[in-house]
């Protein structure tokens, strides 16, 4: 859902879209399906927003989704994949814990892997949403993303740029996962040994799809820190009177950083659309986070 306009800091007017994107995505994966392909359901491994969009997407197509979710992941989010209908199977907090589980429910049911942002349909999906924000709003000369696998950007990249080959696309990463900024400063996808960030939903690394797409159509990669992130939700609870998770609020904690305000190279830009996507928000750690 696109919002009305908001002057930021005299100089940028921007446009932001709203709701969960990762729904997109998913409805396009599960009913790029054949029925023989469909019938032994789907599955994925997601620490939330994903596995969420995946299980509702099953649920309106009839058939099982087996979600594989990091046993840190937080429980707002897995409430919302048991309330879809969605199989929850626990795995260890790692990349290497998740991928080995999904593949184990693989071979036990028949399924069909959806991988949270390294799949085409995923990738296709979410570039509906550049269709939908520049239909509405043209006049838009630089989209900011949040980044951590790249599906979502990827998308919005692709088909951003098909529209409008001169708009400019700016990543938004937090510091303590900024694996793209460090991939597109060594000209290789670069796998970081451990990350810490309040944004949840941006801890993934880079695939082989999404990383070629990253490397040569995403312009530049912001990174901001967790005071900044939360700075930035709670600007959008405050004033934009919407709810955002830490992941969802980082692309407008990237147009007001330092690294932005104050780069010259963004004195063009003048009609920015962000995308604030994800409100599945642990309130405590929320509450927590401010006060401290």
């Amino acid at each position: 859902m696109l919002s009305e306009g908001v002057l930021i800091k005299g100089h940028c007017f921007m446009q932001f879209i709203r709701g969960a994107f990762k729904f997109r995505g998913a409805c396009n994966a599960i009913y790029s399906l054949d029925d023989d392909q469909a019938v032994n359901g789907v599955v994925t491994h997601s620490s939330g927003n994903h596995a969420a969009a995946l299980a509702l997407a099953a649920k309106l197509r009839g058939i099982p989704a087996y979600i594989v979710i990091p046993k840190n992941a937080p429980k707002c989010k897995v409430e919302n994949v048991k309330r879809y209908g969605g199989q929850v199977i626990w795995s260890e907090p790692s990349m290497h814990s998740r991928e080995d589980t999904a593949n184990k429910v693989l071979q036990d049911t028949g399924a069909v892997l959806i991988h949270p942002y390294n799949d085409g349909r995923i990738i296709s999906g979410q570039g509906t949403i550049s269709l939908e924000l520049l239909e509405q709003a043209s006049e838009i000369d630089t989209l900011i993303v949040p980044i951590s696998g790249g599906g979502l950007i990827s998308g919005v990249a692709l088909a951003a740029k098909a529209i409008n080959p001169a708009i400019r696309i700016l990543a938004a990463e937090p510091m303590g996962a900024d694996d793209a900024f460090q991939s597109k400063v060594n000209g290789r996808i670069t796998k970081l040994s451990e990350v810490n960030t309040i944004a949840d939903g941006l801890r993934a690394f880079l695939g082989d799809l999404t990383w070629p797409i990253v490397r040569d159509l995403v312009d530049d990669v912001i990174v901001v820190d967790d005071k900044e992130i939360i700075q930035a939700m709670r600007l959008c609870y405050e004033i934009l009177k919407i709810a955002v998770e830490p992941s969802g609020a980082i692309g407008l904690a990237a147009v007001l950083s330092d690294s932005f305000q104050k780069n010259p190279a963004y004195n063009e830009c003048n009609h920015i659309g962000i995308v604030i996507s994800g409100g599945n928000v642990d309130l405590g750690v929320l509450w927590n986070s401010l006060d401290n």
